[in-house]
């Protein structure tokens, strides 16, 4: 934006050159609005020169300069054309010069709109915007720079004197500019001259568009780099390294060995660290740059920080004149910016030599292949292309990747071993032996005939796979082994933290997000508006004499320091979020009701369409009812739970952002706990229903629970519903891992990239002729945009509870999850390394939350696989009567021992089968323990249900405190913190107090020695005792290096150059320095 003065002559003259200015004129009078006020301000300002004009040849394309740059305006402004060939210079990494780096890319889209002025009215109108001032404005200098540029214009009066012409930017053709798309280029001015002001440098397009995408491309300079990696804290190498130690014990040859056995599944990439040579890392400050390993400024920060430093400064860049908004987030959620993103290291293909290849084209060839599934992960190369936070990420589920391989090797053993002893297994011959006869109840009311219990000879056989004794062993087992993995990330996660430097770094203070600011600086708007109405309100109560000078001068300071103290008000208080609390508990409550409701409505079909069926005269039909059945009520759970799962998505997002979060990392716990909750709620609902409800309240024989007065509630199958809860397990862990990792996670980015192709089309067709090769930002940003880690770990922890949970039920749920994961790491890698746009780096020195929901899951399976083993399935019952009703200690008699009585004329009218009469049957039979017919108190609970009841409670505390135990012994015996790594922190420790200590004394003898040679050419002064005296620091000095420096500075004499110390306060306490002598006024003024 440029601001300059029209000469008195003329108004404004257009410009010739054919691509021109909008100029829009608009006169700003004595009772001019807050608007335009506004507006002088804000060009004021981004001037920074007062009212002096910028040059316009800092905003024009290189063909149409005119004038030279100053001095001042070229500083302010960095600002060049697009490169017209960089594909040499790094495949359009770099500005047009080829030395700068590309670090950072703001894209905002050019709109076509519909003009009703003729052509040549618009041309004339349009390009620039001229503030017809009231005199007020100081004359300026070079007013008439633009006066050879062309003739006046046609059709319009000339102005009056002290018109300034402020230069909105390009626009293509003779198009109409529509309002608010001049407030969006006003924004991106102001916003695009603050990044500057911070020290940025800025490329845009030279090819001037009348529609689609425009790039503006950002460049941190070295200072930047240096200021903002000190503020951020960032550890870099430095020169001094030191050799690690290799152990020669038992341990460290098991380890060497294993890694030559290793060998073959490695990633080819080049090691940062080669040998056992290790470089210490110490945070960046601008004081102690001859202690890094500095070779090379362009390289000493990579690609990654870059990226991260540039997204630092553009989180926190205010727009005040224009809009009251913070952040570049803000400014893309109001439609300023299409998209801001760093840039890939050029395309992932290797198309040159294949030694020279870039780290975007290593982790596609060695990472993002399926072919590479056998291989280990390059992590420390995912971490340094994508940053700490996503490489955590990957290396969490490489670790619970690799245990699933012990867990899946013992599910199938357990599952093998089912398989084996089906055919021994008594209680399903005894099913099975149609000698027996167990004449059963019938399954529903009037239409349904008694059946035999052989005829569910299959689903018994079936239910003994995974209803067996080994099932209790696996289930203790699946619980240590959620106990063991935790352990080991820990482990892992230290390790990564020290070999990644990250582990001396404290906790920094976040910023608090844009959205917070935003609202925050509504909120003081809306403070200071009542303030001035109750002003205007109130009368004026000022009376003469009662305040003093003295007095309200001292008012004046004291409101002057309180203006730098931010007041108690100046945050988001309760109140301000009671309706989104509101909101979040009412949607909550509703999505758990919807949630129910959902699980309900499948209950109710299952119940209807079994009933139905039963009916059916054909009995083909009737034989294949509980099939059927389950098999449909399990796809429509899974087509509910897909559905639901990404409306749950949404809801969580948009209510995460009505508790307005002050900063990034509350925002996303806040959100992970949302998503969690619901998703839990919808994955696993309709398998806690199988697991624990269906059955228990379907009464008996005569006296049936019924729904809706007419339908009874469903049973268990005659196996029981430990089979039908593998079934339900199952298809939905393998439906929702397919359909989300082939639909959600390929289909729909491809989907997206293609309507996003299309709609692009037909300008691509109209430029295809004149377009060049297209450059690195285009190709970036036809990819999708990252949208965080969350639905990534989402997917994983709900799997972790599918093989943690109920994997008593389904023991062969490692082995899917294993298989699952083999290919999800390679369609991750490939959709972040090809399908993604690059994500900002976040530097985290753990998962997070994310460990906190894997540890309750942890302990959540434990009791869950105790209810599992208890109440679902048949062994504590078997238990019970082998070893307290069986006349002979064998399992013989146990089917006739779970099977009770019941007397067919005891049916209710109306619910007797159609077919009793013909048939000559006095009792059938139904799975419980009640008393007989016969009996005093018949059809009560009989005293072998109290039993069993007793030791199904007997065994869940007695399963749970023992896991529980054992967890604590794995706990305590696995350290957090790996030996060698606490070894190598207490090394490094010492180094760098080593190193910082010699450093103070080499700068102290400079100084001591620089005395002694003044006081060579001065033998009259007393500077050399003085040095003479002061004690030279080291490891025994107790003497800070500030009171030595006074000690030398006291000697008196000329000013003399000091060189600067390096700072050591992180070794040692600072010593307060004596007050200085200073009036009351400075004293308030240093506060």
């Amino acid at each position: 934006m440029a601001l300059r003065r029209s000469p008195s002559s003329t108004c404004a003259e257009s410009w010739n050159n054919g691509v021109g200015f909008r100029r829009v004129a608009t006169a700003l009078s004595e009772s001019s609005s807050i608007q335009s006020d506004a507006l002088y301000h804000l060009t004021r300002d981004m001037s920074g020169m007062g009212l002096d004009p910028l040059s316009y040849s800092s905003l024009e394309p290189e063909p149409y300069k005119y004038e030279t740059w100053t001095e001042e305006s070229q500083s302010l402004l960095q600002v060049v054309g697009s490169p017209s060939n960089s594909q040499g210079y790094g495949e359009g990494l770099y500005f047009s010069d080829g030395r700068r780096k590309v670090d950072y890319v703001l894209v905002f889209h050019q709109r076509r709109h519909s003009s009703l002025r003729s052509p040549a009215s618009a041309s004339i109108s349009q390009d620039r915007l001229s503030v017809v001032s009231n005199g007020n404005f100081p004359p300026s200098v070079g007013s008439d720079v633009a006066a050879g540029r062309g003739g006046g214009m046609p059709g319009r009066e000339s102005a009056c004197v002290g018109e300034v012409f402020m230069e909105l930017g390009f626009a293509g053709g003779n198009e109409s500019l529509e309002p608010a798309d001049h407030e969006m280029r006003l924004i991106r001015q102001e916003f695009e001259a603050s990044l500057q002001e911070a020290g940025l440098e800025i490329e845009r397009d030279r090819e001037i568009k009348s529609h689609g995408p425009s790039f503006t491309r950002l460049h941190a300079p070295w200072p930047v780099l240096c200021r903002e990696a000190e503020f951020l804290k960032i550890r870099v190498p430095t020169k001094t390294s030191y050799e690690l130690k290799e152990e020669s014990s038992f341990g460290s040859s098991m380890s060497t060995i294993w890694r030559k056995l290793n060998r073959p599944f490695q990633p080819k990439v080049p090691h940062q660290e080669q040998g056992l040579t290790k470089f210490l890392s110490h945070s960046f400050s601008r004081e102690k740059l001859h202690l890094y390993n500095i070779t090379s400024k362009e390289t000493f920060f990579d690609n990654t920080t870059r990226g991260r430093i540039v997204y630092e400064i553009l989180r926190r860049t205010v727009c005040v004149r224009t809009c009251q908004t913070i952040g570049i987030s803000t400014l893309i959620a109001k439609g300023v910016y299409d998209a801001a993103f760093p840039l890939h290291d050029g395309d992932y293909r290797v198309i040159g030599d294949f030694e020279e290849r870039n780290d975007r084209q290593l982790l596609h060839e060695e990472w993002a292949r399926y072919s590479a599934f056998y291989k280990y992960q390059p992590i420390d190369l995912i971490r340094k292309y994508f940053g700490e936070k996503i490489g955590l990420y990957f290396a969490w589920l490489g670790v619970y990747t690799q245990l699933l391989i012990p867990a899946s090797i013992v599910g199938i053993i357990v599952f093998c071993y089912g398989v084996a002893t089906v055919d021994t297994n008594i209680p399903s011959l005894e099913m099975c032996d149609a000698h027996l006869n167990f004449t059963m109840c019938p399954l529903c009311d009037g239409a349904c005939d008694f059946w035999h219990l052989s005829t569910a000879c299959g689903t018994a056989r079936a239910s003994h796979l995974f209803d067996n004794p080994a099932t209790v062993f696996f289930a203790i087992f699946m619980s240590l082994w959620a106990v063991l993995f935790l352990e080991h990330w820990k482990r892992r996660q230290v390790s990564l933290s020290f070999n990644w430097g990250l582990t001396g770094t404290e906790e920094d203070e976040e910023h608090p997000r844009p959205k917070y600011e935003t609202i925050l600086l509504q909120k003081r708007q809306r403070k200071q508006k009542s303030k001035k109405k109750k002003k205007k309100s109130e009368p004026e109560k000022q009376e003469e004499g009662t305040v003093t000078g003295k007095d309200r001068w001292r008012q004046k300071l004291l409101s002057a320091m309180a203006a730098g103290i931010p007041s108690p008000i100046d945050k988001l208080t309760w109140k301000d979020r009671l309706p989104g609390y509101f909101i979040n508990v009412s949607s909550i409550l509703f999505m758990f009701g919807l949630t129910f409701s959902a699980v309900f409505s499948v209950i109710i079909y299952r119940i209807t369409v079994s009933a139905l069926m039963a009916m059916s005269p054909d009995p083909a039909i009737k034989s294949n009812v509980r099939v059927t059945v389950s098999a449909t009520a399990v796809i429509i759970n899974l087509v509910v739970i897909l559905i639901l799962d990404e409306i749950y998505g949404t809801v969580a997002m948009w209510l995460t952002e009505l508790e307005i979060p002050k900063t990034e990392t509350n925002f996303e716990e806040r959100l992970i706990l949302k998503a969690f909750l619901l998703k839990f709620m919808n994955a696993y609902a309709p398998i806690f229903y199988v697991a624990f409800f269906k059955g228990r309240f379907a009464g008996r024989p005569g006296n049936y629970t019924y729904v809706f007065n007419n339908y009874r509630m469903e049973e268990c199958a005659p196996g029981g519903c430990l089979i039908e809860l593998c079934i339900q397990l199952s298809i939905i862990m393998l439906g929702k891992q397919l359909i989300q990792n082939n639909v959600f996670e390929i289909g729909i980015p491809k989907l997206k990239k293609l309507v996003r192709a299309l709609k692009d089309k037909g300008s691509a067709e109209k430029e295809k002729e004149e377009e060049k090769p297209p450059q690195q930002w285009n190709l970036d940003y036809a990819l999708v945009a990252f949208e965080g880690l969350t639905p990534e770990y989402m997917e994983m922890i709900i799997q972790f509870g599918f093989v943690s949970l109920f994997v008593a039920s389904f023991p062969l749920a490692p082995l899917f999850a294993l298989l699952n994961n083999v290919i999800e790491i390679r369609l991750d890698a490939k959709k972040f390394v090809t399908e993604l746009r690059r994500p900002v780096a976040i530097r985290a020195k753990d998962i997070g939350i994310w460990y906190n929901i894997l540890s309750g899951m942890g302990k959540f399976s434990v009791i869950i696989n105790a209810f599992v083993i208890s109440f679902t399935s048949d062994f504590i019952p078997r238990l019970v009567y082998q070893y307290m009703y069986s006349p002979n200690g064998t399992m013989h008699g146990f089917i006739d021992h779970t099977l009770s009585y019941f007397n067919v004329s005891n049916f209710k009218p109306g619910t007797a089968p159609n077919s009793l009469e013909d048939k000559d049957i006095t009792f059938c039979r139904y799975k419980d323990y009640r008393e007989p017919p016969w009996s005093p108190d018949a059809y009560q609970f009989s005293k072998q249900y109290w039993c069993v009841l007793a030791a199904r409670l007997a065994f869940v505390i007695l399963f749970q405190n023992l896991v529980m135990f054992l967890s604590l012994v794995v706990a305590w015996v696995i350290p957090d913190v790996p030996k060698n790594i606490v070894e190598q922190l207490k090394r490094e420790k010492k180094l760098l107090v080593d190193v910082f200590l010699r450093e103070e004394k080499e700068k102290f003898q400079l100084i001591q020695s620089l005395f002694a040679k003044d006081n060579a050419f001065q033998p009259g002064s007393n500077v050399f005792q003085q040095a003479q005296g002061v004690p030279t620091p080291g490891r025994s000095s107790t003497l800070p290096l500030g009171q030595t420096q006074a000690l030398v500075g006291d000697g008196g004499g000329a000013p003399r150059a000091r060189c600067r110390a390096a700072s050591f306060s992180q070794f040692t306490r600072k010593t307060p320095s004596p007050p200085r002598k200073e009036n009351e006024n400075s004293r308030h003024t240093a506060v």
